[in-house]
C-alpha cells in the first residue's frame, strides 16, 4: 500500500513539475541568465513553504502518516561542504538542464534522451558512494 501512495505522490509531483513547466529547459535557461522571475518564484515558494511546514512540525510535534515521530537531525555546519557540493550540483544542472526531480518528469513526458542523464546521475552516485570516505566533508 506505501508503495502505491508513494507512486501516487511521485506522478501527482510529475504534473506539477511539467505543468508549472518548472522541468522546461527554456525556463531554466531563463533562470541562469536572470531573464525571468518564474523559476525563482517556483523555488522561493518552495522554499517558504518548507520553512512554515517543518516549524509546524517541531512546535507541534506532528506526526507522519503511519503514526510515526517526525525526527529532524541537524545537519553539520560547514562552508566547504556546502561551498563544493552546491558548484558541483550547479554545475551539473547547468550542464544537462534538470535538477533530480525534472529528470524524472522528464522521463515520464516522454523525453528519452533524459535516460542517458538518469543512467550516468545514477553511475555518479554510486561512484560517489565508492569514494565517499575518502573525500573532505
Amino acid at each position: 500500500m506505501r508503495t502505491l501512495i508513494y507512486l501516487f505522490i511521485g506522478i501527482l509531483f510529475g504534473i506539477t513539475m511539467f505543468k508549472s513547466e518548472a522541468a522546461s529547459w527554456f525556463r531554466i535557461y531563463e533562470m541562469f541568465k536572470f531573464d525571468s522571475f518564474h523559476m525563482y518564484g517556483i523555488i522561493g515558494s518552495a522554499l517558504v513553504i518548507g520553512i512554515i511546514m517543518v516549524q509546524l512540525i517541531k512546535r507541534f510535534g506532528i506526526k507522519s502518516f503511519y503514526g510515526k515521530h517526525i525526527h529532524f537531525v541537524p545537519k553539520e555546519k560547514s562552508f566547504s561542504r556546502y561551498m563544493f557540493g552546491g558548484i558541483i550540483f550547479g554545475l551539473g544542472w547547468a550542464l544537462v538542464g534538470a535538477c533530480p526531480g525534472p529528470m524524472f518528469t522528464l522521463a515520464g513526458a516522454g523525453y528519452v534522451p533524459i535516460l542517458i542523464v538518469i543512467a550516468a546521475s545514477i553511475l555518479g552516485t554510486f561512484f560517489y558512494g565508492l569514494v565517499k570516505d575518502r573525500l573532505p566533508h
